[in-house]
């Protein structure tokens, strides 16, 4: 039998502490009820003797110490599932917000997944193509990786987490791809910004999105991304599918953390964030992967919006450790109008090797790849120079380098946020760049292909 209480002692900030519990599990669910009939959702932070702190998931405006009921429910937070979740759109908590009925579900899990056994992970070594030269050629999207964005204030980061959501594909026949998009506490112009674009495009079908706005419950924004993991979960490991999860803003995320600690009165760690916030994202980022004898993959890519364009913050500090890799936007390739100012010097996908190549994407790849990133590295140390000596003083060959920099950023990573381009095409502009250095310059792709592809 369920107990009801009404001992609600205190509230602080997201939490309210409940006074005189008997038989309550940490992490277990909990509904409230407060005097004006409204319900919400919680979850048992602590315990301590017959007293445990909740958290509140819709907020803890208007619960009244005195006449607010509290029942414990003895079970972790489910969520239901169903392949018919595609094409529909919910809020931070998993409930239809697109006029749409509740879902039949074919399954109920804990929102906390289940950790995958190491002995059972399979290596990512296959290709997801997103259309983007910059991503596809030079930091090379892998099923079953997870590789955030870094990005700013400013930068268009939604922009470009919608076009991959809308382009990204797996090459193969009957291969099923989807996208779950989950976004924390973004405005209602980029959640109207993010409906149109997939309704529009028609890529809302093979897409479940779920919202937390800005004016949603900050403690709601821990939730999410566990959510929108656990509906992923069930489309790769039980329906086979290939699901790619975005999950935009981890640094709203981390933020709701941060307000959660303070409100627990805990020491605090670098920047106020707490000391576990390592821990707390791994719990979300390891939930990528790919499982030996499963046809589905779990891929992620996480969007972190830097505190003033800092690399070293906290966030993502913490999760260049967990992930493999990560997409540096440009702050100067932006003021220049690139579209999608993907910095490739310091963006890294450490899996990259693994996915390209021979029967992958394409056999010249691996050496064309490593010679645009060294011809354009070359490129970028030439622009300091000029700037203290002047171009004129540069060898004909350095100014060669120097305009296959500016081709490279202007033709290359430039694209257009409507324009898609396959491997093909990408590997076709990289060797039509490469053509116009010379031959002998080539010293990181091998002979024949230099042979095959150039000035072709």
């Amino acid at each position: 039998m369920i107990k009801e209480y009404t001992s609600v002692t205190n509230v602080i900030g997201p939490l309210i502490i409940v006074e005189g519990i008997e038989n309550v599990s940490y992490g277990e669910i909990v509904e409230i009820k407060t005097a004006s009939g409204e319900e919400r959702l919680g979850q048992v932070l602590e315990i301590e003797k017959d007293k445990s702190v909740v958290q509140v998931f819709e907020g803890t405006t208007g619960i009244d110490t005195e006449k607010t009921k509290v029942r414990f429910i003895s079970e972790t937070m489910k969520l239901n599932v169903s392949s018919e979740m595609l094409g529909r759109i919910f809020n931070g908590l998993g409930r239809p917000i697109d006029n749409q009925p509740e879902i039949i579900p074919e399954k109920r899990l804990d929102v906390n997944g289940s950790p995958i056994n190491p002995i059972r992970r399979d290596y990512p070594s296959e290709f997801i193509q997103t259309g983007l030269s910059s991503i596809d050629m030079m930091n090379t999207l892998v099923r079953g990786q997870k590789l955030p964005i870094f990005s700013g204030a400013g930068l268009p980061h939604n922009k470009l987490a919608s076009q991959i959501a809308r382009q990204a594909k797996v090459l193969g026949e009957n291969e099923s791809f989807a996208v779950v998009f989950a976004a924390m506490g973004i405005t209602n112009e980029e959640s109207l910004f993010f409906k149109q674009e997939f309704e529009n495009s028609g890529a809302l079908n093979n897409v479940i999105m779920f919202l937390n706005l800005a004016d949603d419950p900050a403690i709601e924004r821990i939730i999410t991304p566990r959510i929108a993991l656990t509906a992923a979960e069930f489309l790769a490991y039980e329906k086979g599918m290939h699901v790619l999860v975005i999950l935009t803003d981890m640094t709203n995320y981390c933020e709701a953390l941060r307000e959660i600690s303070a409100a627990r009165n805990e020491v605090p760690g670098r920047r106020g964030y707490p000391g576990y916030m390592y821990t707390d994202l791994a719990s979300i980022y390891e939930r990528a992967g790919r499982i030996k004898g499963r046809q589905g993959s779990l891929t992620q890519m996480p969007i972190i919006s830097m505190p003033d364009d800092d690399i070293t913050h906290p966030i993502s500090d913490l999760t260049g450790y967990i992930t493999e890799g990560q997409f540096v936007l440009s702050r100067d390739l932006h003021r220049k109008g690139t579209y999608p100012p993907v910095d490739v010097l310091p963006s890294l996908s450490r899996l990259m090797k693994k996915g390209i190549g021979k029967d992958k994407t394409r056999e010249d790849h691996p050496d064309v790849a490593n010679q645009l990133y060294a011809a354009y590295a070359h490129g970028r140390e030439l622009r300091d120079l000029v700037a203290v000596i002047g171009k004129e003083s540069l060898s004909e060959l350095d100014k060669k380098y120097l305009d296959f920099a500016d081709e490279y950023e202007g033709s290359f990573v430039n694209q257009g946020y409507d324009e898609e381009r396959d491997i093909n095409e990408t590997l076709k502009l990289a060797w039509g760049l490469l053509s116009k250095l010379p031959k002998e310059e080539l010293k990181r792709i091998d002979e024949k292909f230099i042979e095959k592809y150039y000035g072709k």
